[in-house]
């Protein structure tokens, strides 16, 4: 367990230089800092005991989900124009993540696993409902800036992250539902900043909760 604890304290530190680097535009300490985020975090996902954790598969879909988002990483900061590689990095990142979620726990009932048509139901109108303005207001702007080809990923990225979200807030932990949220409010974040206007610190707040998700996914894991 020393191991764990070790690489997620890594992938801690990582993300404060990161965060620092996000808030003062270095991009070279960027370059370093961000993906060597996400690569502590998949080796702490991979690295809790057996004795420590009572989903064994949902834990290897996140690692795989994890190691998805480390290439997206690295494909968007880039000082290229590979969003939609980035983008389709993220999608198999978020569809792992959802396969994950469908994982039940081992022995059943342990953590618990709370599916219910009801809370799926409330789920699904709390995402569309909070999701509905700025989604609309991402695809108006494609659409006056002519970029109309990017409007489909878009939309299917959208689906895919709400999917994700709802099934997080149903499977009876908080941590996991605490992550999927923050991981949908630093999409947003990202997408009105990138393609509305500018949001004021979005790049930090961007970073801040992104990172705040994947880790509160690592530690969702653990007994």
């Amino acid at each position: 367990m020393a191991l764990f604890w070790i690489l997620l304290a890594g992938g801690c530190v990582a993300a404060a230089v990161d965060w620092f680097a996000a808030a003062t535009s270095d991009r070279r300490l960027e370059y370093a800092a961000k993906p060597a985020v996400l690569v502590a975090l998949t080796l702490a996902a991979a690295a809790i005991p057996a004795d420590r954790i009572d989903l064994a598969d949902r834990r290897w879909w996140f690692v795989a989900a994890l190691a998805c988002c480390l290439v997206g990483d690295v494909l968007l900061m880039l000082p290229r124009n590979l969003f939609v590689p980035g983008l389709v990095a993220f999608l198999a990142g978020h569809v792992l993540f959802i396969v994950g979620f469908l994982q039940p726990p081992e022995p059943p009932g342990s953590p618990p696993f709370t599916f219910s048509v009801a809370g799926l139901a409330v789920a699904a109108v709390a995402v569309v409902a909070a999701e509905s303005a700025p989604g609309v207001a991402v695809i108006r702007s494609l659409a006056r800036r002519g970029q109309q080809a990017l409007i489909g990923p878009v939309c299917i990225y959208i689906a895919a992250i709400a999917t994700m979200v709802v099934l997080a807030t149903n499977v009876g932990i908080a941590l996991a539902a605490a992550g999927a949220v923050l991981f949908l409010v630093s999409d947003t974040v990202l997408a009105v900043d990138r393609f509305v206007r500018p949001v004021c610190r979005g790049r930090l707040a961007v970073h801040v909760t992104y990172h705040l998700a994947q880790g509160l996914f690592v530690v969702s894991l653990l007994r």
